[in-house]
């Protein structure tokens, strides 16, 4: 999800526009400064993220990104390709299989499973994997689907200086 790489406008499917086996995905990198921010907003510091000599020591020897982060990237498929724009989140479960190292490439993907018409929701299967297509994070999500098409223009995001 290179900014430089997504398109300049952000669209929805609506729930009349969404198919049962629709599927989206992005590829995404994990990078020092993603921990970092990841970090930063959440006020997770566990030392298993952030601190080399303690991860050295751990079961996986070196500092892994947080779950979260990768669920992260799940909101953001769901919230910005599929569905996209309007797209209310109900809930979601998540299994985390295997740690995100860094500079591990992932891909990141949604599939509806099932609609509901009555009450304008669906069911997503997620799934995030990595370069050799084993799974990282499985689950399921599932959202209110827009009954309105929303096409915007991608907000730019500010720059972003980490210091110590």
């Amino acid at each position: 999800m290179d900014t430089c790489l997504e398109p300049a406008v952000i669209e929805n499917v609506t729930f009349e526009e969404l198919a049962v086996g629709a599927e989206a995905h992005v590829q995404r990198t994990l990078y020092p400064d993603d921990i970092l921010l990841f970090a930063h907003v959440s006020g997770d510091v566990n030392p298993a993220h952030l601190d080399p000599e303690y991860a050295a020591h751990s079961e996986f020897h070196e500092i892994i990104a947080h779950g979260m982060w990768g669920g992260s990237l799940i909101s953001a498929v769901l919230g910005t390709r599929l569905p996209g724009p309007g797209t209310i989140y109900l809930g979601q479960s998540l299994r985390f299989r295997r740690p995100v190292h860094l500079g591990d490439a992932l891909t990141v993907s949604v599939k509806c499973t099932s609609k509901d018409a009555e009450r304008h929701r669906a069911t997503f299967e997620c799934r995030v994997t990595d370069r050799l297509g084993r799974d990282v994070i499985t689950g399921e999500a599932d959202v209110v689907v827009p009954v309105t098409k929303v096409r915007r223009l991608r907000r730019p995001l500010p720059h972003v200086r980490l210091e110590p």
